[in-house]
């Protein structure tokens, strides 16, 4: 008899976590894919293939900071691949120390090949294309197309693996620099315990992460934090209120209002929150986004549930072995902290 109570006790349990499941998937969830080959489709893009190649020299240009009008800033200095793939700042500091003008936070590069669209107002469709504008931006790498082709090219090792990359007759320009940068930031992603409970691992989530995620479906979130991102489309902030951070910094969207969703992967290093930084909890940001976005009040309770399954999109990061960069030669631009 005891037999038969715990054997059905288990099918319960797998059916209720099967349903649960469903239920995700039928919201709008979708897991990173198992398979390599799987994913590598989703990641990759016709008009620049990934290739080892590719990704490690794109890697170098990556943690390049002589491309930088000082000589000091990279890609990485706000989007840190040690930590959230951001910066951890309430706004990104650039060239002399200089806050973002807006008071804009830097969205981490993990996972951000599966956003729709790039920065905070959406205004680049791909990671390639995102990659041109900060090396240029004065309150950020403040530099200029021609400085970072001029360092490149006066460098034979780079010389070299543009060659090896794209074939003896590569015109190493401003565009194929960022290109190859953009193609290192599409393998950023991280498979998180959430993937693979919704591949069908029912131990991968905790029981009070499935509770959590059962609460952020019936609250509402996934109406925005949905897809393999669980963000990065474009939508209204402030729909039922208004953000009470708002006049922090004058950033109010694109042309239409919009603001990128941010992604919750990897949310619980990436504080503080918003677009401005301006909520440093990960449970007060869940409430707030309650009250402006959904119209409800979300109790400590709740977002405490929330905020558990939350801890199960932290995924693991590909391993970076730091690069080792070109010697400068004597036709290397000189930098300039001014």
């Amino acid at each position: 008899m005891i037999k038969k109570i715990v054997l059905g006790l288990s099918t319960v349990t797998a059916l209720m976590a099967t349903s649960l499941i469903d239920e995700a998937k039928n919201a709008g969830l979708i897991a990173i894919p198992k398979s390599q080959s799987a994913l590598l489709k989703l990641i990759d893009d016709v008009r620049n293939p990934i290739t080892v190649e590719k990704t490690e020299l794109g890697k170098m240009l990556f943690f390049e900071p002589r491309l930088s009008k000082s000589g000091l800033i990279s890609c990485n200095t706000c989007h840190n691949l040690a930590t959230g793939g951001d910066d951890g700042l309430a706004a990104a500091v650039g060239h002399k120390w200089r806050v973002n003008p807006h008071h804009l936070g830097s969205p981490t590069v993990y996972n951000a090949v599966f956003f729709e669209k790039q920065f905070w107002d959406g205004r680049s469709p791909d990671l390639e294309d995102q990659a041109q504008g900060p090396i240029l931006a004065a309150p950020e790498m403040a530099s200029t197309k021609e400085h970072v082709v001029k360092t490149v090219t006066s460098m034979p090792e780079y010389v070299t693996r543009f060659k090896k990359a794209y074939g003896e007759n590569v015109k190493i320009d401003y565009k194929k620099i960022a290109d190859t940068i953009g193609n290192f930031e599409r393998t950023l992603v991280t498979p998180a315990p959430y993937d693979a409970y919704l591949n069908g691992d029912e131990k991968a989530l905790s029981k009070e992460q499935k509770r959590g995620l059962k609460t952020f479906i019936d609250k509402g979130c996934v109406t925005c934090h949905n897809g393999i991102a669980l963000g990065g489309s474009m939508n209204m902030l402030g729909i039922t209120a208004p953000y009470k951070y708002a006049k922090i910094g004058d950033f109010r969207g694109d042309s239409n209002g919009m603001v990128k969703v941010a992604t919750l992967r990897n949310i619980t290093q990436t504080a503080p929150y918003f677009h401005n930084g301006q909520i440093k909890t990960l449970k007060g940001a869940i409430i707030e986004m309650g009250r402006i976005q959904l119209g409800t009040k979300i109790s400590e309770n709740e977002a405490g549930s929330i905020e558990e399954f939350l801890k199960s999109l932290d995924g693991k990061k590909p391993k970076i072995v730091y690069p080792t960069l070109p010697s400068e030669t004597l036709s290397t631009p000189s930098q300039n902290i001014n």
